[in-house]
């Protein structure tokens, strides 16, 4: 006999488990089936970001930053250490811990809303006229039907043709999140954003990091202004980074990992490394779904077809986050959840694709919200544009941290914010005035007559949009 719900929701990342979290609160009987199982076996909700992705890299990078100023910074406040030593081990165990307390966060939120949580593959049987019937394989099989399903199974790590994973010495995220030693050298293919962190972790921690990086761009899709600081910033720290390559054969052997490339001058080069991060980028996770048995129509990626609601070609059937089309990112994903619970409860969900912010946490920070320069200049856009440095910040100062700019764009006629960038401290926590400013339709005078907390980061936001009408006052 199977269990009968109003919502079954396949998948328990952040857009999964907001989206049953939020049906649950809008009065639906709501399930929720997620496979990700922790180190001992037991339910490890979360997905890819609580788990391999998010908030494993981001407990890293604070504990690399802290050995960092420790070795480095200290001194310039007057505190005197010495002998200053990094426990990997242990590191690694404070990451784990971080992950566990996420992952009993999120089944202590299914608990509080009431909602049914299954450990085990979620998959498609069939279709019925009271909705659809998901079998859940795992430790404890179980027959679901659901009259509405929301697909929410994630993404996964592309891999090289040529360096198929085996996280011990070519390393997908997870694998990188796992790393038991410092390396001497390691190497990135792929200026991707979870490689690229990955890579500042281990760079402050000692290793040698060279980036291989395909495009001819470093980061092409950000801001250009913002791309060439963090590429200078990058660089001055130690990071060796190579554009325009064309990789060829890898090897993994006893000793490391050895990549055959072409550079951009078209010689061939080799580059030996003890462990390999491969960030080129990640795939929609649609196997195992069985999509094929309800015929749930799918793109040549894999990933799952929608319209601008999430709505996939057959009724009562959604889709949200990384397994359908649009940035891959937790926060896009979550709203997405949201949105569809409310829709299928006949409420108008809400999702601006404009106002999503994009972070990553390298140290500078780098985060954005709207148009670049290039795609205003591409689209024939006019515009103005403004910009502050954190050299010229009293907080920043304080903190010894300057590297970096706040940079507003604004409609050349109406002045109304079409695209926010920043690089530089706290990038991560500032760009959330500019998502709140882009969503209600501000102008950069708007942010530039907002009264701003002294001396605080946000003063670069409020000057850079005095910058716009180039009446800054502090530069």
């Amino acid at each position: 006999m199977s269990k009968q719900f109003d919502v079954i929701v396949i998948g328990a990342g952040p857009g999964g488990y907001i989206a049953a979290i939020r049906a649950a609160q809008l009065g639906f009987s709501v399930a929720c089936v997620d496979e990700w199982k922790s180190a001992t076996g037991g339910p490890a909700p979360g997905g890819t970001c609580t788990n391999v992705g998010c908030i494993p890299s981001k407990a890293l990078l604070q504990s690399s930053e802290h050995f960092h100023h420790a070795n480095h910074h200290f001194a310039e406040h007057g505190i005197a250490v010495e002998g200053v030593s990094m426990d990997v081990a242990k590191m690694v165990a404070r990451k784990d811990t971080v992950v566990k307390q996420n992952n009993e966060g999120i089944l202590y939120l299914f608990k509080k809303n009431k909602v049914s949580f299954f450990h085990g593959r979620g998959a498609f049987v069939k279709a019925q006229p009271e909705g659809y019937t998901i079998e859940v394989s795992g430790a404890a099989s179980e027959t679901l039907l659901g009259k509405q399903i929301i697909v929410a199974t994630g993404s996964s790590a592309r891999a090289l043709e040529q360096a198929p994973f085996d996280e011990k010495n070519i390393l997908s995220n997870d694998g990188a999140l796992r790393i038991g030693a410092v390396p001497k050298k390691l190497g990135l293919i792929g200026s991707g954003v979870i490689g690229l962190e990955m890579g500042s972790v281990w760079r402050r921690l000692g290793a040698e990091v060279t980036i291989l990086e395909g495009l001819p761009t470093f980061l092409g899709v950000v801001d250009e202004q913002v791309a060439k600081e963090a590429h200078k910033a990058f660089t001055k720290q130690g990071l060796k980074i190579e554009l325009g390559v064309t990789v060829g054969a890898v090897k993994a052997g006893k000793k490391g990992v050895s990549v055959a490339y072409t550079n951009a001058k078209g010689e061939a080069q080799a580059l030996e490394v003890d462990k390999l991060i491969v960030s080129i980028g990640r795939v929609p996770n649609t196997t195992g779904l069985n999509a094929q048995a309800v015929g749930l129509k799918l793109d040549a990626r894999g990933a799952i077809e929608v319209d601008g609601d999430c709505r996939t070609n057959l009724p009562g059937v959604w889709a949200v986050g990384d397994v359908v089309r649009g940035p891959m990112l937790a926060h896009k994903a979550e709203e997405e959840g949201v949105a569809v619970a409310e829709r299928i409860a006949g409420q108008h969900g809400h999702v601006n694709f404009n106002t999503i912010p994009w972070v990553i946490y390298t140290s500078p920070e780098i985060a954005w919200v709207g148009q670049t320069e290039q795609q205003l200049k591409a689209s024939g856009q006019a515009y103005k544009a403004g910009s502050f440095p954190f050299l010229a910040n009293g907080r920043a100062r304080a903190l010894g941290d300057t590297t970096g700019f706040v940079k507003i764009l604004a409609d050349a006629a109406t002045d109304e914010i079409l695209g926010v960038h920043i690089v530089g401290p706290q990038a991560s926590e500032l760009i959330s005035e500019a998502v709140v400013a882009m969503e209600f339709k501000a102008s950069a005078e708007d942010i530039a007559r907002i009264c701003h907390a002294h001396p605080s980061l946000s003063e670069a936001t409020k000057e850079a949009a005095l910058a716009v009408d180039k009446r800054t006052l502090n530069f």
